[in-house]
Parts: structure tokens; sequence; C-alpha cells
């Protein structure tokens, strides 16, 4: 995970972010003011969580900007640790902070894998030969 945390110290200074981790999952909370779920879009591929998020400003009619340090846009590449399940994240906005949940997949990817009894039908090796 250290490369996770090491990408959110990255973000432009503007960008606040946090990640959270319990037993069955890593949760990313970004802040976004300004933001929203139809301005968002959060995608996964090669081991990578990619944020996309544009801001909305309202400026009232009688003022205009005399400086302006809030970017408009965020595009943000975040490494996803070894054990991170992006196939079956899910990412939530509420009043401009992003949820990303990752669930974590099994320790060593292991998985069970049955036993059928050879005397009944053909061994793994005939049905691999087949």
């Amino acid at each position: 995970m250290s490369k996770l945390r090491e990408a959110l110290r990255d973000l432009p200074e503007t960008v606040f972010a946090d990640v959270l981790e319990s037993e069955a999952a890593y949760l990313l909370v970004v802040d976004l003011p300004g933001a929203s779920a139809e301005t968002t879009e959060v995608s996964f591929g090669g081991g990578r969580l990619r944020i996309e998020a544009r801001r909305e400003k309202d400026t009232p009619r009688a003022f205009q900007y005399v400086s302006e340090d809030r970017a408009l846009f965020l595009d943000a590449e975040l490494p996803l640790p070894p054990d991170a399940d992006g196939d079956d994240a899910a990412a939530s906005m509420r009043r401009g902070v992003l949820e990303v949940r990752l669930p974590k997949r099994d320790a060593a990817g292991e998985r069970t894998i049955p036993v059928t009894d050879a005397e009944s039908g053909p061994t793994a090796a005939e049905d691999a030969d087949a």
C-alpha cells in the first residue's frame, strides 16, 4: 500500500485524500468540492485507479475573480495495493466527497479446486487431452 500512499502525496495541494483499511477492504476518500457524481468518473485497469473530476463554480454576477486557486479539473492515476480487487469496486459521491471501496482479494489469490473421484469419471489429465 506504500505506492498508493506516495501517490496520494503527489495529488495537488487543493485535493485532500485519505486511505483507510479494514480486514476486508480499502476505502479511498477524496474531497472534491464542487464535483458531483455526474462530473466524476472512476475507472480501474492495469492495477491502477483513475479518477477524473470536474468542479463547477458559480460566480455571482457582481463579482469577478481576483485570484483563482481551486483547479477546475482533477485527473489522477493511483496504483492499487496488490490485494485490491478493482473488479468488485464501488464508488459513491456525497456533498463533494468521493468514496471508493475496493474489496481485498483472498490472501494469495487462493481458491479451492474441486477434487472428483477418478473411479467415477475421467482424470484431470484425460480431460485435458480430450
